[in-house]
């Protein structure tokens, strides 16, 4: 798909459109721009500037490139405060089709098993307040939460908490320690999830002093889990969520819309 976009410019300067491909399919931006539409007919919203399908195209190349508002403004023949409003209406039209929690649940047979585990988020807005610098990555950022099939498909991904926040006491916020067992459905997690309760298989810690069958039991967790890592890996293809330079209080509603996206079939 060829779409406008622009060079990188200092402020102030021209910025000069020039064409450009993104690599998402015609069928995604269509199904986006059905939404809006839908939400634009609900609301009897009158002419825009941009259609429903350049609106879609527009907010994906933000997710997906993580150009600015102002190079976006500018591919797109708009002002960068009007680009603002149209991705930020775009997103919260796709995060209200996210799935919650107990209906990603919904439909695993019996047998299955889910793997939790979390990652974090950078944000380029380094806070002064504490909760936000993670000294597991040295950095600064939100923690999520995700659920993902055996092979790596994601269930379901929490809201943002900040980044200093332990992945034990996210799974108990978000409630995924008392989903899971209320549907009786194994998990597992890493070893920052232990005391999460039975449902929840962790690794053992000091494998290597223990005896055999331990640490054969280590190296299966490990295999099974591994897989899981995949749910973030189709999270962060779209590169916004690289490095944010958005408000913290929007990370949860992108990664909303993103899973959405994930959700309509696209897998990056």
């Amino acid at each position: 798909m060829v779409i406008s976009l622009i060079t990188p410019a200092s402020e102030g300067a021209l910025l000069v459109p020039y064409p450009a491909t993104l690599d998402v399919p015609h069928e995604l931006v269509e199904h986006v721009a059905w939404l809006l539409d839908e939400h634009r007919r609900a609301r009897s919203t009158r002419w825009r500037k941009l259609g429903c399908f350049k609106q879609a195209l527009l907010t994906l190349v933000h997710l997906r490139k993580n150009e600015t508002f102002l190079q976006l403004g500018a591919g797109f023949g708009i002002s960068q405060a009007t680009a603002w409003r149209y991705v930020d209406e775009t997103l919260d039209v796709l995060a209200s089709w996210a799935p919650g929690l107990h209906e990603a649940l919904v439909g695993l047979g019996e047998g299955s098993h889910v793997i939790v585990d979390s990652t974090l988020i950078p944000t380029d807005r380094i806070r002064a307040d504490e909760p936000y610098y993670s000294m597991k990555h040295r950095r600064h950022g939100m923690n999520v939460q995700a659920i993902a099939r055996p092979d790596g498909t994601p269930l379901w991904f929490s809201r943002a908490a900040p980044g200093r926040t332990h992945d034990l006491a996210s799974a108990r916020a978000h409630g995924i320690v008392q989903a899971c067992p209320t549907r009786q459905i194994p998990v597992l997690a890493d070893r920052a999830y232990q005391g999460a309760g039975a449902t929840f298989r962790t690794p053992y810690y000091h494998h290597r002093e223990q005896p055999t069958h331990y640490q054969q039991f280590n190296r299966d967790h490990a295999r099974l889990r591994a897989p899981g890592e995949r749910a973030f890996a189709l999270l962060k293809s779209w590169r916004l969520l690289r490095r944010a330079r958005c408000s913290t209080r929007r990370i949860s509603t992108i990664i909303q819309a993103v899973h959405t996206l994930l959700t309509c079939g696209y897998s990056g």
